[in-house]
């Protein structure tokens, strides 16, 4: 059988053609060879065949080396049967590997450093401790965000493998860095009272920010960390309980936790929690989970979801992001964790109220009297003076079963007031903002509503450009409140940039719209301020949202189809340069001229309003035009006449009263037919745009056109929150404090607000999506009636000259007055002067009242 083998091969290589064969490949890898090593340095040589030891090295030990270790079965001997062989190389070859290190490490250096300037610790030095921080190249990068010798009392690299350990603390003497202790010691049994000798209650402070957290004071330690790390370690660990219950009992009360590793979960598993900080790609495939957690086990590394959820059980959420880790074509996933000590008790449960007072305007802020009320009252029905907010609901369902209260009870600012995120009514937005910039005139609010310190304003967020103006004169409370939770992102955005960013950096993120380091702004600077379930969202979208080398910001959202449609006609019809010269235009004679001289033939061609604007997709998707609005212009343009342009026609003063004794939108939208359809909308248009372009001048007093036609704004155009002046005022300590963000229906946040708990109602047109065959606009009606005090006013738009709607309102309390609108036609409302009509209701008398059941 040999012989027969060896035979073949021998007539194999002496085959001529094979020999030919043969010496063409050696040839071909000869050449390649010579053309890549031609374009190398000489001591580029030695990094070639240094990564190929490295590499081979890593290779052979995770692949091919059996992991046999003494036989005694230890994790030690585990761990140094992996390790010994590699541990030379280990920093080399996991650079590609272990992602999300850096961002982990940014995160918790942000949390630290924020707690550290607000004071919410005493500004002695704090501890670090790195559980498995096997080479130390995590305290090492940290240098990159904190000065670790003089930043850190100590820090205390914690691991069991004894040969990553001697890496360790080679790289240390090589740094100099003395309060560095590198210990190989189990982490179930690490106690830092161990090494931090002679610290005895008072001399702790000067250590530490407090006592350890624990829900076992037997067992905790009497010296608390302020920072804990993981990167990587706990699915290695196979007895991970023990191991998490020891780090809970090392934090320190006020201290953080941060973690990053791979893991694998179905969505399943987290559906129905409420306390995990976001769910963005946590979910993986079927094929995923089974073919990573199959090949992990190979070297020993569990990837089971148990692991992250005992996390976020003992540890309260500040942030949570799950990523995927790219190599080779394969996306890995694995998560960041940053976290804190769960509170309890009577400290908890303080903080509960406080929060739930804020969302109400409720006057009670004792949570146990709260507590004891709800309690003690369980077949009672709440009254209005005891309205709840959902926050409040989830918070007592949580503690009842010993669960973290959702991730919004643990951020630094209590600004973003909790929501289920998982709900249809918030999925059916796909993680996607309408607008991306606000659509009504600030200055126009500004005159109309005349805000004083004592004001309580509830109004619809948008972009929330509108929330930071009305923020400019300090009212009281301002609610913000939206059912897309991106729009709340958005304005949760801006300000956290308030909060963190100087004036250049703001201006690049909302006044050009783009940032070229807006990821390693969203880490180290932004971050301390946003909800998790917002830094989630803009770790995902942000990097590509701001990119320098796409559009910008502005051409992001629903609203990017409005704009992307002005630049192709622009380019398509070739008067690009004629819309740039309109943002330049220095006087409004000049830019009267550009816009009829070409402009407006192109944007205001009935072609384009009749299947372009005119259609339902992209009136709604584009514009956020609903049906029933359009029903109101439809009809509005009927009771007209059906005029195209009746500014030039006789009698119009004559049939404007006639419009005026009619509801706007009592029909269905399509009801004139598709021809008068396109006409109406095709006018409407023409009434917005003539008067704009006749009455203000777009390249300094009109931001809100300019943005549409360059896709950003200018130094002198721009919106008043941009100001310089404006940021100097916002970003003072506690500017934005009276910020709460709701994510929700209006009539819900309405029924849960204390009775005449607010001065003014922001509504803008939501009035104008209700259909007027339904209940919903009378109910919100008298939900905005109990909440308003009396001599409160509703601020309201309309596409309608007379909406329909305002008679309910009159029905409900409420006298209407229309403070704006295009009468005669061809007038300018505003600078928008996207409505047909602007009202406001102000509230007369209370109408129903709550009962409260025995």
């Amino acid at each position: 059988m040999a012989g027969s083998l060896a035979s073949a091969f021998y007539h194999t290589i002496t085959n001529p053609i094979n020999q030919v064969s043969l010496a063409s490949v050696v040839l071909v890898l000869f050449i390649f060879t010579w053309f890549v090593l031609s374009y190398l340095e000489p001591s580029d040589y030695r990094k070639v065949f240094d990564a190929a030891v490295h590499y081979s090295t890593f290779v052979y030990s995770c692949f091919l080396k059996p992991h046999s270790g003494d036989g005694s079965g230890s994790q030690q001997d585990a761990l140094e049967s992996f390790y010994k062989h590699q541990a030379f190389v280990y920093d080399a070859t996991r650079t590609r590997l272990l992602q999300g290190r850096e961002d982990m490490l940014a995160l918790v250096a942000a949390q630290v450093r924020y707690r550290s300037q607000s004071g919410q610790r005493e500004q002695k030095k704090p501890i670090w401790v790195d559980i498995g921080g096997g080479t130390g190249w995590n305290i090492e990068q940290m240098q990159q965000q904190l000065d670790v010798p003089t930043f850190f009392h100590a820090v205390y690299l914690v691991d069991l493998s004894t040969s990553l350990c001697e890496i360790a603390r080679k790289r240390f003497e090589r740094l100099g860095w003395k309060n560095v202790h590198v210990i190989c010691e189990d982490a179930r049994v690490f106690r830092l009272s161990d090494y931090e000798a002679g610290v005895d209650e008072e001399k702790q402070r000067e250590f530490s920010i407090g006592h350890s957290a624990s829900y076992d004071n037997d067992s905790r330690d009497s010296v608390g960390a302020d920072l804990l790390t993981m990167s990587y370690s706990l699915s290695m660990i196979p007895e991970f309980h023990p191991v998490v219950d020891s780090v809970a009992n090392l934090l320190a009360p006020d201290g953080v936790v941060g973690i990053v590793d791979f893991y694998v979960q179905n969505q399943v598993e987290f559906s129905n929690r409420n306390y995990i900080g976001g769910a963005i790609d946590r979910h993986c495939m079927w094929i995923s989970r089974v073919f990573w957690r199959t090949w992990f086990e190979l070297d020993r590394v569990n990837l089971e979801s148990a692991r992250r959820d005992y996390i976020e059980y003992k540890f309260g959420t500040i942030l949570s992001t799950n990523r995927r880790c790219r190599l080779l074509g394969f996306r890995i996933p694995y998560y960041i964790f940053v976290g804190c000590a769960r509170s309890t008790g009577n400290r908890m449960l303080d903080e509960v109220a406080q929060v739930d007072a804020a969302v109400t305007e409720s006057p009670f802020i004792s949570a146990l009297g709260l507590h004891s009320r709800t309690t003690q009252l369980k077949n009672r029905r709440s009254s209005s003076a005891e309205r709840r907010s959902k926050a409040y609901d989830t918070a007592i369902i949580n503690l009842s079963a010993s669960l973290p209260l959702p991730a919004a009870y643990y951020q630094n600012h209590k600004t973003r007031i909790y929501y289920d995120e998982t709900l249809p009514k918030h999925r059916q937005f796909g993680d996607e903002y309408i607008y991306a910039f606000t659509w009504e005139d600030s200055r126009t609010d500004a005159r109309l509503l005349k805000i004083t310190n004592d004001d309580v304003i509830l109004a619809i967020t948008s972009a929330g450009d509108n929330i930071l103006s009305y923020a400019l004169e300090r009212p009281k409370r301002i609610h913000a409140v939206d059912l897309n939770p991106a729009q709340n992102h958005l304005l949760e955005l801006k300000i956290a940039a308030f909060r963190s960013l100087e004036y250049p950096d703001l201006w690049k993120l909302f006044g050009e719209g783009k940032h070229p380091d807006f990821h390693d702004l969203l880490l180290t600077r932004l971050s301390p301020h946003l909800s998790s379930q917002s830094f989630d969202y803009w770790l995902h979208v942000g990097p590509e949202t701001f990119s320098p080398s796409g559009k910008g910001l502005y051409f992001t959202g629903g609203s990017r189809h409005a704009l992307q449609l002005v630049a192709w006609l622009g380019s398509l019809l070739g008067i690009r340069n004629d819309m740039r010269r309109l943002c330049t235009a220095s006087t409004l004679a000049e830019q009267r001229e550009i816009w009829n001289a070409r402009v407006r033939r192109v944007l205001l061609s009935q072609l384009l309003s009749y299947f372009v604007i005119g259609s339902e997709r992209f009136l709604w998707k584009a514009l956020g035009v609903p049906g029933e609005q359009r029903a109101m212009i439809e009809e509005d343009y009927k009771r007209m006449g059906g005029s195209r342009q009746p500014n030039q026609r006789p009698g119009l003063e004559r049939r404007v009263s006639k419009v005026e004794e009619k509801s706007s939108g009592t029909g269905q939208p399509g009801e004139v037919g598709a021809t008068k359809s396109g006409e109406a909308i095709w006018n409407y248009a023409l009434q917005t745009l003539d008067p704009v372009a006749r009455d203000t001048l777009v390249s300094e007093d009109n931001h809100y056109y300019l943005l549409c036609l360059l896709g950003h704004y200018t130094s002198r155009c721009h919106p008043a929150y941009l100001a310089p002046r404006s940021h100097a005022k916002l970003s003072a300590p506690g500017a934005l404090e009276n910020v709460r963000i709701h994510t929700d229906e209006l009539a819900e946040v309405f029924a849960r607000m204390q009775p005449e708990a607010l001065t003014i109602a922001v509504l803008m047109d939501s009035m104008d999506w209700f259909t007027p065959t339904g209940p919903e606009a009378g109910e919100q009606c008298r939900a905005v009636n109990r909440a308003l005090k009396v001599g409160g006013r509703v601020l309201l738009r309309s596409a309608g000259l007379n909406p329909w709607y305002i008679r309910t309102f009159e029905q409900n309390g409420f006298s209407s007055r229309r403070v704006a609108a295009r009468v005669p036609a061809g007038t300018c409302t505003d600078r928008v002067n996207m409505y047909a009509s602007t009202w406001i209701c102000t509230k007369v008398e209370a109408v129903g009242r709550d009962v409260a059941k025995e």
